[in-house]
């Protein structure tokens, strides 16, 4: 009987999953059952990898709730006949889904570790050779039975992070993801390090949850230096608008013009839950801490601390997808529910 570790691996589309057609030149998806043969070093290590892939693989820029679903679906359904999985993504919006896919599953007891390349898979001087072999061999890390990892990792040039900490950073670098305010899960040098102090712990004695409701009519405003009235009046007033990230200046900050404190003032009595993230790639909103976002405060602006922005709005759509009060809503988005913020 074979005890190595059961790994699926489901490709969405992207870079990674690309091959040169040498008659055309052109770039055309990779055919995933051929992928000892194409990267035979996966042989090397102890598991037995499945392979799936989208239909219709996309690029990342086309990803979208439905997509985020149907990959969801796709580890839900196979969720207890794999003890980890792998999803190939392209990087472009893979800190969105994979901070999604981290809100879609609750008390989560095995690895689910996002990677992708920024060189296709066939190019000579590829990175996706080693991301792929590490994430595969991440998942398959186990410890007395058990998998090592229990949470949604992204692995990316030698690095695993919290997947709902990453943001993407560089176009055009290997190292194309950081985690600005947590620490790496694990960095793969001669060694694989795991920094366990850093993994997030599991209850195995609750249940999995799976929540596929997510309500995507929100928006993100950016504050800007000279930031016009009637364009924001017109947006905010809209019906359709569910929930609003704001993107603000330094530890939460926005302009305090009288027009706009009373502009959000108006939406939250509507309803609108407003979250308030700094624009600035590490760091925390701390309303309060200067005048300027003291007014933010008092009227019921919802701090986001140090969320990235692609976890603000998978966690803001899938919180509108629960259908909670206003103030429910406030408490638990203020709580940190996948390591994704501070714990206080």
């Amino acid at each position: 009987m074979n005890d190595s570790p059961n790994i699926l691996l489901i490709y969405t589309g992207g870079t990674i999953g690309m091959v040169k057609n040498f008659e055309t030149g052109a770039l055309v998806a990779f055919d995933f059952d051929q992928l000892v043969l194409k990267i035979p070093e996966l042989q090397q290590l102890d598991c037995s990898i499945d392979t799936i892939s989208f239909d219709e693989p996309i690029d990342s820029s086309d990803m979208n709730v439905e997509r985020w679903r149907a990959l969801g679906d796709s580890i839900y359904t196979h969720y207890d006949d794999y003890d980890g999985f792998v999803v190939l993504h392209g990087s472009d919006t893979m800190s969105y889904t994979a901070s999604a896919v981290s809100f879609m599953f609750e008390n989560l007891t095995k690895p689910i570790i996002f990677t992708g390349s920024q060189l296709p898979i066939g190019d000579l001087r590829t990175d996706a050779k080693e991301n792929l072999i590490t994430a595969v061999q991440i998942a398959a890390l186990q410890k007395k039975g058990k998998p090592v990892i229990t949470e949604v990792g992204l692995y990316f040039e030698y690095k695993l992070l919290r997947a709902n900490r990453t943001t993407k950073i560089n176009a055009e670098h290997f190292e194309a993801f950081q985690s600005l305010n947590y620490p790496p899960l694990a960095v793969s040098g001669v060694h694989l390090k795991i920094n366990t102090s850093s993994l997030r712990s599991v209850n195995r004695r609750k249940k999995m949850v799976y929540h596929t409701h997510f309500d995507n009519n929100i928006l993100i405003v950016k504050m800007f230096p000279g930031i016009n009235q009637e364009i924001l009046q017109h947006v905010f007033s809209s019906e359709v608008i569910k929930g609003i990230i704001l993107e603000t200046y330094g530890a939460g900050n926005t302009t305090t013009k009288s027009w706009f404190i009373s502009m959000l003032a108006q939406a939250i009595k509507r309803g609108v839950p407003i979250i308030n993230v700094t624009q600035c790639s590490g760091g925390s909103v701390e309303m309060g801490k200067y005048d300027t976002s003291v007014a933010l405060k008092k009227i019921g602006v919802i701090s986001g601390k140090d969320i990235t922005t692609e976890a603000a709005v998978a966690k803001l759509m899938y919180l509108l997808g629960e259908n909670l009060p206003l103030k429910v809503l406030k408490t638990i988005y203020e709580t940190s529910l996948r390591g994704e913020m501070l714990e206080n």
